[in-house]
């Protein structure tokens, strides 16, 4: 061990040797952030167009979230739920108000509110449908990505996430995403939801066919089915909108919130519902230590309030067609298909490229950051503060990329 003092530290070195190899990062190691900007150990800058998949759409480091976490932290930051605290339910308030859903379930990853939304709907189907436990039924979709616990994992058309982790969990029954008469066809007696991301991700920003949305939030209803859409990743402005299934103009029964609910800072998620469904949940059905504590909740409402009072979700409408229009605008035979809505995008290459890798490095070389999902398609998702200036610079840098690489 070399204690030198300010020896050069092999990062990438120490997180191979002690870490569990569960990824393969890019070669950049960040010592700060600022807006869309991030600096390696090196001095380098960057453009972040991968935006840590939507969990900072308030840029780094913002600065009056950063002041409110400094200043809860020095007041309390942890309780568990087993007491209350002075800032959980002035949050629980402006989120009911800020999305329109009157009750809401804290938790702290993603994954964990999925897992939430999956025991609420099964109660609810249980209590309120009078489906016999253990029958209780959800549709699933094609192509999706909702997280890798055990239960997630299954539901999953990746090998990798799912091979070698059985016994899978059971329960779910899987259709091709975007085909409405295969989710109307899927709901039997025993459904109790129908689970879908609004606009899949990690499948590379695939949007659903128009009107496929509204034809599944009808046959919910006609069926007293809960409809339970994951805005993880395109929820909190990404898209333009504050949801991603406002642009269909439905509302779900459930919405799953994660990722830039913590503003950047804090791993934060919720589950958001009507009473109708939230309250089938008692006392000890549900619950988590960390879900709701002080510190995230402070962190949570100032970064409602960042999104809503400083334009971020205009910002995202705004650049967010002028992104698409540049990104479909590219002369390159690389470019196979161009997906996604606001400040976020799927760009998928042709298969005669070889993969989307190859453009990250050749992005990466140019001073942008993204990343590659499922071999063919790069992923964008700039942060949601980022100026027109910089957006085009960063564009620039990918139509170069594009076209010089291909």
């Amino acid at each position: 061990m070399d204690t030198t003092p300010n020896a050069p530290v092999d990062h990438a070195g120490l997180e191979t040797r002690y870490g569990a190899a569960l990824y393969r990062p890019l070669p950049v190691v960040v010592a700060r952030g600022e807006g869309a900007w991030v600096e390696d150990v090196e001095g380098r800058r960057f453009l972040d167009f991968h935006g840590a998949i939507s969990s900072v759409n308030h840029g780094h480091v913002h600065p009056s979230i950063r002041r409110v976490l400094i200043e809860q932290s020095g007041r309390v930051a942890m309780t568990s739920r087993s007491l209350r605290n002075d800032v959980l339910g002035p949050f629980l308030r402006d989120l009911a108000e800020r999305t329109g859903f009157p009750r809401s379930i804290l938790m702290n990853s993603g994954a964990e509110a999925v897992e939430t939304a999956i025991k609420l709907a099964r109660k609810w189907g249980h209590v309120v449908r009078g489906v016999p436990d253990g029958r209780q039924e959800i549709v699933v979709f094609s192509g999706n990505f909702h997280g890798r616990t055990t239960t997630l994992v299954s539901v999953s058309d990746t090998a990798a996430y799912r091979d070698g982790f059985g016994p899978l969990a059971t329960g779910f029954v899987k259709v091709p995403y975007g085909d409405l008469g295969a989710a109307r066809a899927a709901i039997g007696p025993d459904t109790v939801a129908v689970l879908l991301e609004t606009i899949q991700g990690e499948a590379g920003v695939v949007v659903p066919p128009e009107g496929f949305l509204r034809g599944l939030a009808a046959a919910c209803r006609e069926t007293n089915v809960l409809l339970m859409c994951d805005e993880i990743q395109c929820g909190l402005g990404r898209t333009g909108r504050l949801f991603a299934f406002e642009h269909e103009g439905i509302r779900p029964d459930v919405a799953i919130l994660g990722k830039s609910l913590g503003g950047g800072f804090v791993p934060m998620s919720a589950v958001l519902a009507d009473d109708a469904v939230m309250n089938v949940l008692q006392p000890g059905d549900h619950g988590s230590t960390f879900g709701g504590n002080a510190l995230a909740a402070a962190v949570g409402r100032e970064a409602l309030r960042v999104l809503f009072d400083e334009g971020l979700i205009a910002n995202s409408a705004t650049l967010g067609r002028h992104f698409h229009e540049r990104l479909r605008s590219i002369g390159s035979p690389a470019v196979r298909e161009v997906r996604g809505r606001g400040l976020w995008a799927g760009v998928e290459v042709a298969r005669e490229t070889g993969g989307a890798r190859r453009f990250v490095d050749a992005l990466l070389a140019r001073g942008v950051l993204c990343k590659d999902t499922h071999t063919w398609t790069l992923r964008f998702a700039p942060p949601l503060t980022i100026s027109r200036e910089d957006l085009d610079w960063g564009l620039d840098r990918i139509e170069a990329a594009l076209t010089e690489a291909a």
